[in-house]
């Protein structure tokens, strides 16, 4: 953002400090403007034909911005994407452990990625891995809904989930 005399136009479009337009004058006379105010002169579009330019304080100009875009991170959701990895021979016990964890991770707000494994001859029936996350997804549909639907990669079949 350029200021005072760092604004290389000739001739600039000047709001006021109460945000009326000015009209289109020659950069000295702008300054002038500004330095009569004790303000600075601030260039808020330098794409426009010809740039715009306002007449305001840069030092509460700049502590307001910052403070917006602070606000917006505040704001901001954030989530991590937490990864249960099971086998296709997997125990019922242990199916139900992946599954309270995954169900652990979505209630916090987590996504959460579910990867199958595949080993050896297990990749010629990706159905079965297919099956197990089915049955995933139909367990946890209260509290989950699917972001990225299954699909095979590899040795692995993996799948996103979110919470509702």
């Amino acid at each position: 953002m350029r200021v005072n005399e760092a604004i290389s136009a000739k001739e600039v479009r000047v709001i006021g400090k109460e945000g009326k337009q000015l009209g289109i004058m020659d950069i000295g006379k702008a300054l002038e403007i500004a330095r009569r105010e004790a303000l600075d002169l601030i260039e808020i579009a330098p794409q426009a034909s010809p740039p715009v330019c306002r007449v305001m304080d840069y030092g509460k100009f700049k502590y307001q911005r910052e403070r917006k875009l602070r606000e917006a991170r505040k704001r901001q959701k954030t989530y991590e994407i937490k990864q249960v990895k099971m086998r296709i021979k997997i125990g019922e016990h242990d199916y139900q452990v992946k599954k309270r964890l995954a169900v652990k991770f979505l209630e916090r707000g987590d996504k959460v990625k579910v990867t199958i494994m595949f080993l050896g001859r297990q990749r010629s029936h990706p159905e079965l891995g297919r099956r197990l996350l089915d049955r995933l997804i139909e367990e946890t549909k209260e509290i989950a809904e699917v972001e990225i639907s299954p699909r095979l990669a590899g040795y692995n079949m993996t799948m996103v989930l979110k919470s509702k």
